[in-house]
């Protein structure tokens, strides 16, 4: 049996070392994260959120107030019963600007503490920037531009350098900070936020790069976006937005039209009035940096934190194959089917001279493994089904058009090539090539699932040639019945894809 199926993963899971769990206690929210283990994807078993709002009067008294610590306590005294009840292994607390700059801040870690018995880590504004570069660089491809995360008490941005952190800065920018700092006026915001971000001379080196936003309340503008839009993916992780656009929306928010506006239901209350600030300071921070974009990312401190935690061997590994084959490990008919099915389109793909990027071979390599993770549904469903499971997956290292891109090929696995069943809404996300790459995977899916029942052990043995202008697939001793009506058609579709003609033989 593969490694990680052992045991308990019949329930759906992987068990691994056991649970890893994360308090991160911010300025505004206090979360609880339980990871399913340590991994290069890793998968969030458990995730509940309180908006404490412990930085709420900081900048005036110079305390966190006793209402939102007693409230922060009891939410904390929760969180480690549920870690408890699920099992977790290792738990860390970490706590940010608030509990680091309040004067009772040590004498509410303290309390943590003793509620949870281990050590809270107090971060700093560097550690904070160093923890959510480190969570960009864990959830993005070669990722390259400027961090940005607005908690409710400080900003930190970072410059990334192809995944190398560079110099970074804190700023008094928190939502919850400036929104008191300018006594709730957004021209006096705008003000000290120009002021601030203007210490800054080195953020014109992300000019034309992208501007990564990490936080609640950026999140929650990039939502607002996105309903507003009727974009088909309601996926935040790397939705991307161009820069301009993204200024002239932060504007229309500021000026409070965005309160009506479709999708504002879908935005927390208690988020929705540091919305104007959150949108202040992104406009403020676009104008100065000259960023070609920004891409929301859905991983930050916590990412970062668990990303350091791993060894260089799991760091290296690319976290969207590996969440792909983990997934193909729970789901499909057979756990190595996937893996066979990635060389067999290889092959077949070198062989016909279907040239890829590194970035399409990647989603090839992770449609393979996805290809089967619908057949426990109808038959009339597995192609939806699995279309709108890989759309919504909580996949990372992928971008908006690759999961487009996945959910097709997979769909026309099972559907054949038809494409009056899908919105045309998600096809505008693939360029013409990514249509046309997605079309041609799904056509050798189709026809590799007929050869092997989609089940491991016949891929490697069958024969792949070009002979002229024909692609011949050869059946070998003892699987000349496998030969058929239907493969031949399937075959024929996919060659007619490759401008080629086919033949199917049995061996000599």
């Amino acid at each position: 049996m593969p490694e990680g199926l052992e045991g308990e993963c019949i329930r759906g899971r992987f068990i691994g070392a056991g649970p890893v769990a994360i308090i991160d206690i911010g300025s505004n929210s206090i979360r609880l994260v339980v990871y399913e283990r340590l991994s290069r994807s890793p998968t969030a078993l458990f995730n509940e959120k309180m908006l404490a709002g412990l930085g709420r009067g900081l900048g005036q008294t110079g305390r966190l107030a006793d209402d939102r610590v007693e409230a922060a306590l009891k939410a904390i005294t929760r969180y480690r019963a549920v870690c408890e009840h699920i099992g977790v292994t290792e738990l860390r607390i970490l706590a940010t600007a608030a509990a680091r700059e309040a004067s009772n801040g040590p004498d509410f870690i303290r309390r943590v503490e003793e509620i949870c018995g281990t050590t809270v880590q107090i971060f700093s504004g560097r550690d904070e920037a160093h923890y959510s570069a480190k969570g960009v660089v864990s959830g993005f491809w070669r990722a390259d531009g400027m961090v940005g995360d607005l908690g409710g008490g400080s900003l930190e941005l970072v410059n990334l350098d192809e995944g190398t952190i560079g110099h970074g800065m804190t700023f008094p920018l928190g939502g919850i900070r400036l929104q008191e700092t300018a006594k709730r006026s957004l021209s006096k915001a705008a003000k000290i936020a120009t002021t601030e971000l203007g210490k800054a001379d080195w953020l014109t080196e992300a000019q034309g790069r992208t501007f990564f936003a990490i936080g609640g309340t950026w999140r929650s503008l990039g939502r607002l976006h996105l309903f507003r839009e009727g974009y088909p993916l309601h996926v935040m992780h790397d939705y991307s937005i161009p820069a301009d656009a993204a200024i002239a929306f932060c504007e229309r928010v500021m000026r409070d039209e965005e309160v009506a506006m479709r999708g504002i239901q879908f935005i927390s209350k208690a988020r929705r009035a540091l919305l104007p600030y959150g949108a202040t300071v992104m406009r403020e921070v676009l104008l100065q940096s000259k960023a070609e974009r920004v891409v929301f990312s859905a991983l930050g401190v916590r990412e970062g934190l668990l990303y350091e935690m791993l060894a260089d061997d799991e760091r290296a590994k690319d976290p969207l194959i590996e969440a792909s084959r983990e997934l193909g490990l729970l789901r499909a008919r057979s756990p190595n089917y996937g893996t066979e099915l990635v060389a067999w389109t290889n092959r077949l793909f070198n062989l016909c001279g279907v040239s890829e990027s590194d970035y399409e071979r990647r989603l090839r390599t992770a449609a393979c493994h996805l290809s089967d993770i619908g057949w426990r549904a109808h038959p009339d469903y597995r192609g939806e089904q699995s279309l709108n499971v890989i759309s919504n997956a909580g996949f990372v290292g992928i971008d908006h058009p690759g999961r487009a891109y996945l959910a097709l090929s997979v769909f026309y696995r099972h559907e054949g090539l038809v494409d009056d069943a899908v919105s045309p809404e998600l096809y505008k996300l693939c360029s013409e090539r990514l249509l046309k790459m997605a079309r041609i995977l799904g056509a050798s899916l189709r026809v590799a699932s007929l050869l092997s029942a989609s089940i491991e052990g016949v891929l490697p043995q069958l024969g792949l040639s070009l002979e002229e202008d024909k692609l011949v697939l050869t059946l070998p001793e003892g699987y000349e019945a496998f030969d058929g009506e239907r493969l031949r058609k399937r075959l024929n579709q996919l060659s007619r894809l490759l401008d080629l003609d086919s033949e199917i033989v049995a061996a000599a």
